[in-house]
């Protein structure tokens, strides 16, 4: 019947008909073909979504096909493949794109990030405002970069904090951070858009803050209007940290608390001496949770008798326990402990840090006014005049000093500094 109807309109339809019927049919596979691809590329890239939102290494240690362990990219995409019939056939056939080579891991992370940045562009040209977050940090080879964040409202009137790029940066100096940052401004603000930025934010770092010669100083120069605020993530209690290790002696003993933690951290055998003798872990130190410090203040202030049993056992185990230097150690933080001014300041720290951890908890809260905030710090100082005007009771309290020796004279002369010092932080540092 087909060659019947053939043989009856030979001759009588054009070629022209006939290729457009050819090319409608190419397309149509086309199409089909664009949209199977999709389909498998859609689920790769949900594979490395999954990965950037859960913070999972996507590569792993040996990725070839005999391996028992290829790395979790390589897993979510066997297992999307064990449930999608399209997945599993492409990476079953596929010869030339597969979709899972490091090379195609990384053209797609850049082009999702250019698909984001583009979008955070339009947001902040139709945004009014703008404010910048930047601090420094170091890639996995230890190379200087810039963490640059943008917050504005966006058309529905939402706050948003959008990350935008890691700048690379010569070197960590004031002018290298400027002149990177203002190059990338240009990009996001063109030429007549300086009022919109209103507010750079970053740590209290000289470098950043200076008021001379500082990054926000630079930043001010060409975008009058960007005041510069105390960035939010650097949590309270490292302000009061900071504002008050300008005294030597309590920059050494928040440099001397930092040890306690990384000491049992680095052997299974002191941590073991730890959970059996004080049955209490210690916060381990971090590079950006600052408020660790406040549990380690109060973990070392209420088992500070259980802590100097545990370096005494740590000490006085056989040889074939613990090796010459973690005696060492020991044998120093059982000397830390036991001395006066270290104590103090252990007993101070323990008294204000609530008081610093109360005060940041209700800044961070959302719905806050300016005279709530008025309240909260006002009801802050008075706290802390209050524990102010204790000093001399505190220092002379058995609580952290222990039982009264006559002291020799070289502990005579540290307590005197001890004494020079609690003067120095009543009288004549402000509030």
């Amino acid at each position: 019947m087909e060659n019947c109807v053939k043989l009856a309109v030979v001759g009588k339809i054009s070629i022209a008909a006939q290729l457009d019927d050819g090319r409608r049919i190419a397309v149509r596979r086309h199409n089909e073909e664009v949209d199977r691809n999709r389909h498998i590329l859609s689920k790769i890239i949900d594979c490395i979504k999954f990965c950037g939102a859960f913070e999972l290494a996507m590569r792993g240690h040996d990725e070839s096909v005999s391996s028992d362990n290829p790395g979790i990219f390589r897993g979510l995409v066997d297992l999307m493949a064990s449930i999608d019939q399209d997945l599993r056939e492409h990476l079953k056939n596929a010869t030339v794109f597969k979709g899972t080579s490091k090379t195609v891991q990384n053209e797609l992370l850049d082009c999702m990030l250019a698909v984001l940045t583009e979008r955070i562009m339009d947001e902040v040209k139709s945004t009014e405002f703008l404010a910048i977050h930047a601090d420094q940090t170091t890639d996995i080879s230890t190379h200087c970069q810039l963490v640059l964040v943008l917050r504005y409202i966006d058309k529905r009137k939402n706050i948003q904090e959008r990350f935008f790029e890691f700048i690379k940066l010569p070197n960590a100096c004031a002018e290298a951070i400027a002149s990177a940052l203002l190059e990338r401004l240009q990009t996001i603000l063109p030429e007549g858009q300086e009022k919109k930025l209103i507010a750079q934010a970053y740590d209290g770092a000289t470098v950043m803050r200076g008021a001379t010669g500082g990054v926000q100083r630079k930043v001010q120069d060409i975008y009058p209007h960007a005041h510069y605020v105390h960035c939010y993530a650097h949590q309270l209690n490292l302000i009061m940290q900071q504002a008050t290790s300008h005294i030597p002696q309590i920059s050494h003993f928040f440099s001397d608390l930092g040890g306690f933690a990384s000491f049992f951290t680095k052997s299974s055998k002191r941590t073991a001496v730890l959970d059996e003798v004080v049955a209490h872990r210690l916060p381990s130190a971090s590079s950006t949770r600052w408020n660790f410090n406040s549990l380690a203040v109060n973990t070392v202030y209420e088992h500070k008798d259980e802590l100097v049993k545990c370096f005494q056992t740590i000490r006085n185990t056989e040889a074939e326990a613990f090796d010459g230097p973690t005696k060492r150690e020991a044998g120093g933080y059982v000397r830390m402990l036991e001395d006066d001014t270290f104590c103090f300041f252990l007993s101070l720290f323990h008294k204000i840090m609530p008081h610093v951890d109360v005060l940041y908890n209700h800044l961070q809260k959302k719905n806050i006014d300016s005279v709530y905030i008025a309240g909260i710090t006002q009801a802050f100082i008075s706290r802390m005049q209050t524990i102010r005007e204790a000093v001399p009771s505190l220092a002379d309290d058995e609580e952290y000093r222990g039982p009264v020796q006559e002291p020799t004279p070289k502990k005579r002369r540290t307590l005197e500094k001890t004494h020079d010092t609690i003067w120095h932080w009543r009288y004549v540092t402000p509030l």
